[in-house]
């Protein structure tokens, strides 16, 4: 499960093509109301591609939600990060979405939502999941022209306001200037502390200090809210209601050796299975019906077996070999060959390799050509390729015409934050303490089974070694999706995690009067 900085949210973390109108608009749905443009809203010329560390435009819009019109104010603009000295180092963008005709905010949640990378903007929820509006893609989530999106029937904007958050150098959001030291943005603790700040920030802006606030990351976007959970409670006293983990990463939870070998195999049996490359006794049982033999197998026999080393006897190897070619759909021969350490590029080159294809990385539903069948991995990413198709022309557009932002910067899908800081991460200890500390916080886990990059049994192993002593388990949940790392690209799944995050929002608030107290 080792993360690039590349990805997306879509990393392990996750832009819709020019629509002159939002498909499926109907005639008796209003258009979107002009903007309104403040003063300072940032004004910039191709000799100047910047953006100002604070500055917003604001518009009126309408979604139909299962059934129900929501109207709601949709807000994109920057506001500062503040060094330690009060001075402004940087302007992160964000587009907050409030729901407009609700009248007490103070009871209504707020989430707060970040991808991964960690260089990647907030793009892919933004428009792909819990968002207002949805890429138009096909059901399984594949590109189709013309690239566009329209409106989302299943966002979570009718329980809760949502403001997406692009971290310095993705999106909008830039330094001030060239000289702002990069450690201040770029590492795991810097980056948990800058936006704690910035968190605090636009809370106290936008009179939100009473709402019920959640926090939902994808992919190093978990690593993000993880931490933040604790360091918002001891560094900014704010509590949070719950925390939201799409496609988790490692959470700095060690896992290296015989466990990060044996713990791939749930997942090349899930992706074997939907490429149908598994015995018919096991193709022809359903997914989740099969998987938890190979899990139950995968604890009780493969771990011990792999950390036994040259003790193993060869009899005992070749018997553990053959049932991990029975689940993985890769051959005895291979598997003995990588000594039952089987790594996940060769899985992914090696599983279609006699029909010709590689499978994705981030989804492994997805097939790609490479140059030539021989190598022990594939040429690229065939899944990222793929979305790259539909969201960067998207939120390009959507941005500009929809929201009626206007600058001529570039918005960064991926933003260099080179060199990362990873040092230090305790984030799944983090939170951990953080719900300990908390009784109001609750975590829910989402999950594709077909994610190569943090797949969905290592976010299984992350939970059970997060609350090893079982004392969170009333306060846990955890949710597997027939996708993969951006599990709501396919049209079942989408409305299924949507509707899993919005009975867990309303789980997570007390209920009248009920105290935080064990």
């Amino acid at each position: 499960m080792k993360l690039k900085f590349i990805l997306p949210i879509l990393l392990c973390s996750s832009l819709l093509v020019q629509a002159q109108q939002r498909p499926e608009k109907t005639p008796d749905k209003p258009a979107l109301a002009p903007a309104s443009m403040p003063k300072d809203e940032p004004k910039t010329t191709a000799n100047e591609r910047a953006i100002k560390v604070e500055g917003s435009v604001v518009t009126n819009h309408s979604v139909t939600i299962d059934g129900k019109a929501v109207p709601y104010k949709a807000t994109t603009g920057t506001l500062p990060v503040w060094d330690e000295d009060g001075k402004a180092i940087a302007g992160l963008f964000y587009t907050y979405y409030e729901r407009s005709d609700v009248q007490n905010r103070d009871k209504r949640p707020l989430v707060i939502s970040f991808n991964g990378g960690p260089g990647s903007a907030s793009v892919w929820m933004h428009i792909a999941y819990t968002g207002p509006v949805v890429l138009n893609i096909d059901d399984e989530g594949y590109p189709v022209q013309p690239y566009g999106y329209k409106e989302n029937p299943y966002s979570i904007l009718d329980v809760a306001d949502i403001v997406y958050v692009d971290p310095v150098n993705t999106g909008y959001s830039r330094a001030t200037s060239k000289d702002v030291p990069t450690n201040k943005f770029f590492g795991v603790k810097a980056d948990i502390k800058y936006l704690a700040e910035w968190i605090n920030t636009f809370v106290t802006r936008n009179n939100r200090w009473a709402s019920p606030k959640f926090l939902i990351g994808e992919s190093y976007g978990t690593t993000r809210v993880s931490g933040l959970a604790l360091e918002l409670q001891n560094s900014q006293w704010m509590y949070l209601n719950g925390v939201v983990l799409v496609s988790p990463t490692e959470l700095g939870i060690e896992r290296s050796g015989p466990v990060d070998a044996a713990l791939r195999l749930p997942y090349f049996a899930a992706t074997a299975w939907y490429h149908k490359a598994l015995p018919a006794d096991l193709q022809n049982k359903d997914l989740t019906a099969m998987l938890p033999e190979v899990e139950s197998f995968t604890i009780n026999e493969l771990m011990p077996a792999i950390a036994q080393g040259s003790m193993l006897s060869e009899d005992k190897k070749k018997s553990i070999a053959t049932k991990m070619a029975r689940y993985s759909g890769l051959s005895e021969k291979v598997i003995l060959d990588y000594n039952l350490d089987v790594p996940t590029n060769f899985f992914w080159k090696e599983l279609l390799r006699d029909k010709g294809f590689t499978v994705g990385r981030l989804d492994s539903r997805y097939k790609g050509v490479d140059r030539m069948s021989a190598g022990n991995g594939p040429d690229y990413n065939a899944e990222l390729t793929s979305w790259l198709h539909s969201f960067t022309p998207a939120i390009n557009m959507y941005i500009r015409n929809e929201l009626n932002y206007k600058t001529d910067l570039k918005y960064n899908m991926f933003g260099s934050v080179y060199p990362w800081d990873n040092t230090g991460d305790k984030t799944g200890d983090n939170l951990r303490q953080a719900m300990a500390q908390n009784p109001y916080l609750h975590l829910l886990v989402q999950s594709g089974y077909y994610d190569g990059a943090c797949d969905y049994f290592n976010a299984k192993y992350s939970m059970w070694q997060l609350d090893a002593a079982g004392k969170l388990k009333d306060r846990t949940e955890w949710e597997g999706y027939r996708s993969g790392h951006m599990m709501y690209l396919r049209k079942e799944d989408l409305k299924t995690a949507n509707n899993h995050i919005k009975e867990f929002i309303k789980k997570a608030l007390p209920k009248a009067g009920e105290a935080a107290k064990f």
